[in-house]
């Protein structure tokens, strides 16, 4: 938590700035905003120059942050996605010994696939078979991520804001964030939630075809990644757009839903034929998800309205530990007996991600800020809307029994910078208490600034963030890196391999799982799986060519020997 303790005293000193010195810098300041001003009106180049920023500095940073290691369940699962993708197919078939491979959000039964949707694992297959590796489908949505969410900010405020708003979410999202470095996706809905929002004022304004097919395939990419939550963010969304147009004239909606209206639905319809069609190869029906197979398969359950289910099957004493203990059946107690500190450590995680000490400043300053009497009055109609379509999207996360991740409400990233970017606008330009609200608005920039360079120099100072669960913008991810060094040193053994993974009794399964498998199971040099007892036979027998190894994860290191029982 330093850098968050850091990011505080930063925020302390800028309101001490503001109280005392309001008008420090302001002749510098001016000169600044003019050229930068110049620059992007530039509309078009200014996006170009986001999206390209974004990319550049995670390239820069490589040496200090390289190529991550995927260590969590869902970063293996998308990542089993990426490679059938990759193989040029939508599932696997079930494997003869899948038993002994059995592991956590994979599928086995109709196919042998992730439970997750196709939308982030299309990225990572890119990467794989483009790039070289599924990371730089990662560092590719990324750039375009940024990329769009200042084209979308530009349909709503001025070039100048927007282009402060892409580079905010550069340096909060872009650089350092577990987003850009990780498996667990998140740019990928973020980059649908930017063409959603963004075509929303272009349509109103200037009803484009343009822009009505690209907010169609934002909703698409929505719904390939996030639907479930997705739901509640584009549906008040597309309601608020006809009211709009319903509002204007009596010719205004019908001239729109048969102009712009019917070729974008055309497209989502699209698009979610092909979601069908992948959900059909995958599980066997069109209107069945993979995540619905999962859930049956080892009693997940979502709300807290639901029963656990009793009578599951289970293989392996690691999967009955996981499935029924505090990863599903603890959080659904909580939900169900303590259901207010839930929700405050959902907002808690939020909050932390998206926004932080810095980011928070300008809205608590508008928030104190209101003239007396007309608190109401100050909410421009842009700010009501996107508070509105913000409260539905929100109650995705309040009906569930996780405390949940910043990912799942990504495709919210471009409302949280338009309601942030609205009000240090807002204060910049405001009257009585002016010099003091404007240097607010100003320094909220410099601190993000800032706080990057020191986060670029932390290696050097000897300050790098430890590895947390704890998200911010900063914080570094967990990593498997036993189990990358491991399987390195058998890709580089001759010959092919088949590692037995025994773990102790105590082990942690939810943060640390090493049985996972490519799409091509058969056809890997290094294939993992559980320890069994007297059954790992059947599996030897199964592959005699191969070398059989026996790995202990909780040795530290962890030790790999030649399997000899």
């Amino acid at each position: 938590m330093t850098f968050f303790a850091l990011e505080l005293c930063l925020t302390a000193i800028c309101i001490g700035v503001a109280c005392t010195y309001p008008q420090l810098g302001d002749v510098w300041f001016s000169r600044l905003e003019q050229r930068f001003s110049r620059l992007a009106q530039r509309k078009r180049a200014a996006v170009i120059i986001t999206g390209l920023l974004a990319l550049a500095i995670r390239l820069a940073v490589l040496p200090i942050l390289p190529v991550p290691q995927p260590k969590v369940e869902d970063e293996f699962s998308h990542l089993l996605l990426a490679d059938t993708l990759a193989q040029g197919r939508l599932a696997n078939p079930t494997h003869p010994m899948w038993v002994h491979f059995e592991t956590f959000h994979v599928n086995w039964q109709p196919t042998y696939a992730s439970m997750y949707y196709p939308g982030h694992g299309l990225f990572l297959a890119f990467g794989q078979v483009v790039l070289g590796h599924p990371f730089w489908g990662v560092w590719l949505s990324s750039g375009l991520m940024c990329a769009a969410v200042c084209w979308a900010l530009q349909g709503w405020m001025p070039a100048g804001w927007a282009l402060v708003g892409g580079l905010l979410v550069v340096i909060r999202v872009g650089a350092f964030s577990y987003w850009a470095d990780s498996y667990w996706g998140g740019t990928v809905p973020a980059l649908g939630g930017a063409l959603v929002l963004g075509a929303f004022p272009r349509i109103a304004s200037s009803q484009r075809l343009r822009d009505t097919l690209l907010m169609a395939l934002g909703m698409a990419i929505v719904a390939s990644t996030r639907p479930y939550e997705g739901i509640f963010f584009c549906t008040p969304t597309v309601l608020f757009l006809l009211w709009q147009f319903a509002r204007k004239s009596s010719r205004s909606l019908p001239r729109f839903l048969l102009r712009q209206a019917v070729p974008g639905t055309l497209l989502l319809a699209l698009a979610l034929i092909g979601l069908g069609y992948y959900f059909w190869r995958v599980t066997g029906s069109p209107f069945t998800t993979p995540y619905q197979v999962n859930m049956r398969a080892y009693g997940l359950i979502f709300f807290p309205w639901q029963h656990i289910k009793v009578g599951i099957t289970f293989h392996h004493p690691e999967m009955r530990m996981f499935y029924t203990g505090g990863a599903v059946v603890g959080c659904y107690h909580l939900a169900r007996e303590h259901s207010l500190e839930l929700q405050s450590l959902k907002a808690l995680v939020i909050w932390l991600f998206y926004f932080g000490p810095a980011l928070s400043l300008p809205i608590l300053a508008w928030l104190c800020t209101r003239p007396r009497g007309q608190f109401w009055k100050s909410f421009t109609p842009e700010l009501r809307l996107l508070l509105a379509v913000f409260a539905v999207a929100y109650v995705s996360v309040l009906l569930t029994i996780y405390i949940g991740q910043p990912h799942y409400l990504a495709h919210l990233t471009t409302l949280f910078y338009l309601l942030l970017l609205l009000m240090m606008r807002d204060l910049h330009s405001a009257t009585g208490f002016q010099p003091a609200l404007k240097i607010l608005a100003r320094g909220v920039p410099m601190i993000c600034f800032l706080l990057l360079l020191l986060r670029i120099a932390a290696p050097v100072l000897h300050h790098s963030p430890k590895p947390s669960w704890t998200r911010t913008w900063c914080s570094q991810d967990e990593q498997n890196l036993e189990r990358a060094r491991i399987l390195g040193q058998l890709e580089h053994t001759p010959g092919d391999h088949l590692v037995i993974v025994r773990y102790r009794p105590d082990h942690d399964f939810i943060l640390d799982e090493w049985v996972y498998n490519r799409a091509d199971i058969d056809g890997s040099k290094v294939i993992w799986a559980r320890d069994m007892g007297v059954q790992n036979a059947e599996l030897f027998r199964y592959f005699p060519a191969r070398q059989a190894w026996l790995v202990e994860p909780d040795v530290h290191p962890a030790k790999l020997s030649l399997y000899a029982e």
